[in-house]
């Protein structure tokens, strides 16, 4: 059996500093840079993010979170993600929660 994927193209926010509210569109958002604030709404496949002090509050994660570097804030309003903190595994800080909703 083939593994699911998202319907949709996934989305990339690549920065510094952004500010950005984007629609996931079930698809998977993939954030890499820093102190970039991203307000995900609908539903995401999964959420990547890569760098530095990166804030991610999304309203619905369906399968996967995965946080790389250090001091990385994803809060997710709804879902049962699979969480994966990279940058902890290696002594890095980061805070990935489940927030109401």
């Amino acid at each position: 059996m083939p593994a699911a994927h998202a319907k949709n193209g996934d989305t990339h926010v690549t920065g510094q500093g952004l500010v950005q509210t984007l629609d996931c569109n079930e698809s998977t958002l993939f954030v890499t840079g820093t102190s970039n604030t991203i307000n995900a709404l609908g539903s995401c496949w999964a959420v990547t993010v890569q760098g530095s002090s990166n804030v991610v509050v999304a309203d619905n994660v369906v399968d996967n979170i995965i946080v790389y570097g250090s001091n990385q804030t994803v809060f997710y309003k709804n879902g049962d993600p699979v969480v994966w903190d990279r940058g902890r595994e290696l002594g890095m800080t980061n805070r990935i929660d489940r927030v109401p909703a």
